[in-house]
């Protein structure tokens, strides 16, 4: 029998998440979890609102816990939690969208949250507690490490290797074959064409202003 979740957070992420598991999964949210000094209410999302510190009251032999909290401190505020409800022995709930792709014979780990109009496709991994926004393409045969963030329309290709704890931002590109070390930032737009030692911090700064108007570009013969 499928145990009803408890969701630890109070933020944006949290709403999302609840809504997603009440609209498109056969699992029934039961409650809302945070460290005792965020608990400033008693309820959120029409459900109630516990402090940690009454965790008791969902015990692990009848609730799984779903940790929906962002990147801060590139994912290790998002570790350390999935870590510590690990250690008390917790199960861990996954949200995969009815709408994404997913070819990898189901090779995802705990506590994943994988939003619509992804694509994972065949021979893949995905480690514990990765978030995936909307719209990324996982290539066949690559591996992303735990507690990474991919934000929306990434594209990872083939044989990639991402290291845990990465951080990859909105229409950020890796070529195949490419290894990204662990605790590695790419911004968004960022084009990877060669591998990242561990702790990388790549950025795209923004498009080239061209010294000229729409209209002399177009003249000038440039193809869009």
């Amino acid at each position: 029998m499928a145990k009803d979740i408890v969701i630890f957070g109070n933020t944006d992420i949290a709403r999302l998440a609840c809504h997603y598991f009440r609209t498109d999964s056969d699992k029934t949210v039961a409650a809302f979890c945070v460290d005792d000094e965020w608990c400033k209410a008693s309820s959120f999302c029409d459900l109630p609102l516990v402090p940690f510190s009454r965790i008791e009251e969902y015990p692990a032999d009848r609730f799984d816990m779903f940790v929906a909290m962002g990147y801060g401190g590139l994912n290790s505020s998002r570790k350390s939690v999935f870590l510590r409800l690990e250690g008390m022995g917790y199960g861990f709930a996954s949200y995969i969208s009815s709408r994404a792709t997913v070819l990898n014979g189901g090779r995802i780990g705990r506590n994943a949250f994988i939003m619509e109009d992804n694509t994972i496709q065949p021979f893949s991994e995905i480690g514990d507690d990765v978030v995936m926004w909307s719209g990324n393409h996982i290539g066949h045969d690559s591996r992303i490490g735990s507690h990474c963030f991919l934000t929306s329309h990434v594209v990872v290709s083939g044989y990639v290797e991402i290291g845990d704890q990465c951080f990859l931002g909105v229409n950020s590109a890796l070529r195949d074959g490419v290894k990204v070390g662990a605790r590695s930032i790419v911004g968004a737009g960022s084009l990877i064409l060669s591998d990242l030692p561990e702790g990388s911090v790549c950025i795209e700064r923004g498009a080239k202003l061209l010294p000229m108007d729409s209209s002399e570009f177009l003249s000038s013969g440039f193809v869009i």
